[in-house]
């Protein structure tokens, strides 16, 4: 058995991995990265990016379906699946070996191929012949989707996101189980590029929209265009030749029965934890297995064993992933001097058409503390109607009192772009009067949030103007 002595020892080369690995080495440490899959981050190889070239295509086809709507005639037209595909493979190879050029230029003595297990706290066995001895060891083993169990039977013909992106051609159908992001996205998209497509949802919410009517407006902008099946189960599912015969139970009791190319399971991504040995650790695990850890600093309890991106189940996203990777390297490259790092503002995007946006602290988060709202519906608001994308709803939360912005949860037109805006004033604590004081042009859509942020404002206001009545109601006056 060959054994390596080592300061911090990463496992997994993924976005959190790598940006684990380079913090580390900022402590002039010996570090070694271990990696037992394919080199490539989740986000390169079968996530962020091959899923937007994919909507990029789809985007594209809709932009000349509905040119008519503008006085512009296109007599004909045609997608070609196999050139579509082939581009999204093409691309998302180049992402890839930009990932796999940045690994090559790490030292070959500082990279491990092999599976890791924990034979103890501080020792890692690494394939059938290595042993690792490091001072400190960052978890960064990434996620895999979920296969429903009452889909495993359909063996080749339920696929996983993951999948889609080696097609050599688009199918004439697929069945979308799960209405959260990775299921809206490709669903919408394969709609788009002429795919007849159903999503399923067992719930009445679309991709983990808190607030009630932010939810309503998006099931009527995106179930206008898709077939969406919301409070719906799968009873059955069965193979028949080279299809899939689904059938499925809406909350009313009626079921319906049909015929598709594919099932693609969209149910959920699963921590990579299985088979790492954590029962040598010593660790506290939760419900879930995964280690009890510390959110600001990545650290599983007080030991040398830190943890970092989607393994955890905290916020399954690259940007904090790498924030997360950041953090458990720089502390387990200084352990045991650990530090709290910078975490940011929450905020997830959804890539739909409208797209689906959230900041900061939502109703879910909201139920126990005093807020106000403002909105604004994007049906009226001037740029919008321009580009005839003129779909959504926009909600504010505000502190009463500080008038602090809270969050926005939000459907609408580029709201990849309002998101970030609302993000940075709310990180900044700006209140409400300050981010109204800032400049906007016209005609823009960001309009639209100078609208919400006037009803906030009002909103806010009222319960001051409230407040002020009620204290010269104190006993005695």
């Amino acid at each position: 058995m060959k054994k390596i002595e080592c300061d911090v020892a990463v496992i997994g080369a993924g976005s959190a991995g790598m940006s684990a690995w380079r913090a580390a080495k900022t402590h002039d440490k010996h570090v070694v990265l271990i990696e037992g899959t394919a080199y490539g981050t989740t986000c390169a190889r079968v996530g962020c990016m091959p899923s937007k070239l994919l909507i990029a295509a789809a985007e594209a086809a809709h932009v000349v379906a509905t040119a008519n709507g503008f006085g512009i005639e296109v007599t004909q037209s045609r997608i070609d699946g196999k050139a579509v595909m082939q581009r999204v493979r093409s691309e998302r190879d180049r992402f890839v070996g930009f990932v796999e050029e940045g690994i090559a230029r790490i030292e070959a003595h500082e990279r491990l191929w092999g599976h890791a297990h924990f034979l103890a706290p501080t020792r890692l066995q690494v394939g059938d012949d290595t042993e690792v001895h490091a001072k400190s060891i960052v978890i960064a083993t990434g996620s895999h989707p979920v296969i429903p169990d009452n889909l495993r039977a359909l063996d080749k013909r339920v696929i996983v996101s993951d999948d889609i992106f080696d097609w050599d051609d688009l199918p004439d159908s697929i069945a979308v189980v799960g209405a959260g992001v990775i299921g809206l996205e490709l669903g919408q998209a394969l709609h788009r590029l002429g795919v007849r497509v159903v999503v399923f949802g067992r719930a009445d919410r679309l991709a983990q929209i808190a607030d009630d009517k932010v939810n309503q407006a998006a099931l009527a902008a995106i179930g206008a265009e898709v077939d969406l099946r919301m409070q719906t189960e799968i009873v059955s599912a069965h193979v028949v030749g080279e299809e899939v015969e689904l059938q499925s139970r809406h909350a009313d009791g009626k079921t319906r029965t049909e015929r598709f190319r594919y099932v693609l399971a969209a149910t959920g991504r699963k921590p990579n934890v299985q088979g790492l040995g954590l029962e040598s650790t010593g660790l506290q695990l939760d419900d879930k297995g995964i280690p009890v850890f510390d959110t600001l600093t990545m650290q599983c309890g007080e030991s040398p064993i830190f943890i970092a991106g989607d393994v955890d189940n905290e916020r399954p996203l690259l940007h904090e992933a790498t924030d997360e990777g950041r953090i458990a390297g720089d502390n387990a490259g200084r352990f045991p001097d650990v530090a709290a790092g910078l975490r940011r503002l929450p905020l997830n995007i959804a890539f739909t058409d409208p797209q689906i946006a959230s900041l900061g602290q939502t109703p879910r988060d909201l139920e126990d503390k005093r807020f106000m709202t403002g909105e604004v519906s994007f049906e009226n608001q001037g740029r919008s109607r321009v580009m005839r994308q003129n779909r959504g709803l926009l909600r504010l939360y505000g502190e009463r009192g500080t008038q602090r912005l809270l969050g926005a949860e939000m459907v609408g037109p580029r709201a990849e772009h309002l998101a970030h805006l609302l993000a940075w004033a709310c990180q900044s604590g700006m209140t409400v009067q300050q981010m109204l004081e800032m400049p906007f042009y016209h005609p823009v859509i960001e309009e639209g949030v100078r609208t919400a942020l006037r009803a906030l404002q009002e909103n806010l206001a009222r319960q001051v103007d409230d407040l002020a009545h009620c204290a010269d109601c104190t006993p005695g006056i």
